[in-house]
This record gives C-alpha cells, structure tokens and sequence, in this order.
C-alpha cells in the first residue's frame, strides 16, 4: 500500500494518479503539470520576490507554500515538490548558483579524474528543510480533495544522473555538452565514477523525500536526449536505474527526458511509468512500451497559442492515451513562465471532464 498521511484515516479511493501509474484506467483522468510550481502565477512571484531560486528550495515554509499554489488554483491531481535539480549538489557541498539568463553555473567544473576524485568525497548533506517542507506540504494535502480522491499525492524530484553530470562537466547549460560526453568517451572510469556519485545523490534525495512523505517521484533527463541510444544504454542508463533502485517497491517511480524518444525503451527499465515529451505521439510510445504506464504529453507551445489550438490538440492526447495501461496528462516539457493561469485550470477541466 501507498502511505497514509498524517493521522488522516486512511482512505478508500485511491487518488487518480496512482490508479494510472499502476496501470489503470480511473474514472477522473489524472492530470499535472511539470514545473506547475510557480513560473506562470502572479502568487508565487509574489512569494519569491527577493529570494533566489536556491535560497527558495531550501526555506521550508516557502517551499511548502509554492508548492502548494498550483493545486489549490489549477485543483490538478498532484502537487510536485518544489525543488531544482541543483539543490542535491548545493547540499554535498558543491558551489553552484543559478544565474538569471543562464541557468546553473557550477563555480569549479568536473574535467578531470583529480576534479572527479575530489568531488565523490561529498556526500549528501543536512536535509532537514527537505523534510519540515515537505511535512508541511502533507498537512494541506491531507485535507485537498482532488478528482474522486480524499487527499492528493506529492511527486517528489530529482535530477537524473546524465543531467548533473553534465552540468558538474560543462560548468553551466550547454547546447551539444560536447565536454561532458567527451569525457563519457575518454576517460570511461572517471566517467563512471562520477555518475555512480551523482546516481547515488539522486537516489539519496529521492529517499529523503518518500521517508518524508512523497507519494511517488519522477527523475527529470534534460539533457540526455543529446546522447545516441548506444552511449545511453552502455554509459548513462545503469545509472538512472541505480538512482531510481533507491525507493524501488515504495512509490511509483516515474522516468522523463527531453528529446529522448530514440530512448523510451532504455528510459523504461527500472522505472514504474515513463514520461514522453512532445515530440513522440503517446499512441506510438505504448506500442514500443507494452505494459507500462505513460505520462504527457500536451505540448507546451499549445499553451501559448490559445484555446482553439489547445484543446482539440489535448484532446487528441487524451485519445492516444488511452492505447497505455494507464496514463497520466501532463505536459510533455515545462509550463512557460508566460502562460496565462487560466488557461492551465481549463485545461484541467477539460482534462476531468473527458
């Protein structure tokens, strides 16, 4: 059984979106939205005015508070755990900072076998805050109704091993992350030293967030869409299972990248549900995925385009969706930060009512 929460008794109705990514089909269909947490509403501009993206992650009572915000708005069928894919490293001790116009920078890149020797001494640090967030977050929840359900799930989150790799390579975004999968090529040992670090980090954050309550997580690739299927499954892919192996048996654990359709089949091993970005139709990921639960895939420009290009478009996914065991709605990348609010809360509408 999934966890109760709280001293709330523990309920009849599953909630909608652990029905899906067990492989079923509820009567409400479940829908979120990655990165919902924010971005789009005037309310979390409002709350994190001041505060860096960092510095807010690691505040409990804001993290709790933005996290909450898309679920009391939009009434979406989970709420997704404020955090960045940064913050693990922060917590081991890395110096990173997220800059406005430019991503993460990581003060001293990983280049060499010394810089990676000298990096997988850190360990995972004080979590604390984690946990106070996400107690707080488990409070509301509790008492949110969504769809048929008596209390919503809280996805928790990590960066995928190829993703934090990369950025510890490159030392901020890349376009190619030609560094880092030079070093996949050159230096094999090095290379995999350091995605055993960064698998065991993410296993490790994704542990402190079911201890503390996580209904279910997602591990996030953005970058390993850059990589040939042969790179991936030699050099990248035993690492995200090693991550996600860290809550195995515990909550539904959910795989998506960016641009990693030539992946799905490598993505879904050691995953209890996979999320497919934009680009691949959902119908044609189930048949390469038989038997696993899918996730998305409405593309996000549609949400910029207006309601006459939205909704016939969510509407088709929704269709294709249906040729999965289970399907959870869901975006198939981010929510633009230009995104009217609105627009998200009819298209959970719709997505209830379909």
């Amino acid at each position: 059984m999934w966890p109760t929460i709280g001293r709330v008794t523990p309920v009849d109705v599953t909630p909608p979106l652990l029905q899906a990514l067990a492989g079923k089909h509820p009567a409400t269909k479940p829908v979120w939205f990655m990165r919902q947490a924010g971005r789009s509403l005037p309310e979390y501009r409002e709350v994190r005015r001041g505060t860096g993206m960092i510095e807010s992650c690691l505040m409990p009572d804001l993290a709790a508070e933005i996290t909450l915000q898309p679920v009391r708005r939009h009434k979406v069928d989970a709420a997704i755990f404020f955090s960045d894919i940064m913050v693990p490293l922060t917590l081991a001790g890395v110096d990173v900072d997220i800059v406005a116009g430019v991503g993460p920078v990581v003060a001293e890149p990983v280049r060499t076998a010394s810089d990676v020797r000298k990096l997988v001494a850190h360990e995972l640090g004080d979590t604390s805050m984690i946990t106070a967030a996400i107690e707080r977050i488990r409070a509301e929840l509790a008492t949110t109704p969504s769809g048929d359900a008596s209390w919503t799930p809280l996805i928790g989150f990590a960066g995928a091993p190829f993703t934090l790799a990369a950025y510890l390579v490159e030392g901020r975004p890349s376009r190619d992350h030609l560094a880092a999968r030079s070093m996949m090529l050159s230096d094999p040992e090095s290379w995999d030293a350091l995605m055993a670090w960064c698998a065991d980090l993410s296993g490790a954050f994704l542990t402190v967030q079911v201890d503390a309550g996580a209904s279910a997580v997602q591990l996030f690739d953005s970058w390993a869409g850059s990589l040939r299927l042969p790179d991936y499954t030699e050099r990248v892919a035993p690492w995200s299972q090693r991550a996600l192996a860290a809550v195995e048996g515990r909550v539904p654990r959910l795989h998506f990248g960016t641009g990693t359709g030539h992946l799905l089949e490598q993505m879904a091993q050691g995953a209890d549900a996979v999320g497919v970005d934009y680009r691949t139709p959902l119908d044609e990921a189930a048949a390469r995925l038989p038997g696993v639960p899918l996730q998305g895939n409405i593309d996000p420009a549609r949400l910029l385009a207006g309601w006459e290009a939205l909704e016939p478009h969510a509407l088709d996914v929704i269709r294709r969706g249906t040729a999965a065991p289970g399907h959870v709605v869901n975006l198939g990348h981010g929510v633009p930060p230009e995104t009217d609010p609105e627009i998200l809360t009819r298209l959970v509408d719709l997505v209830h009512t379909s």
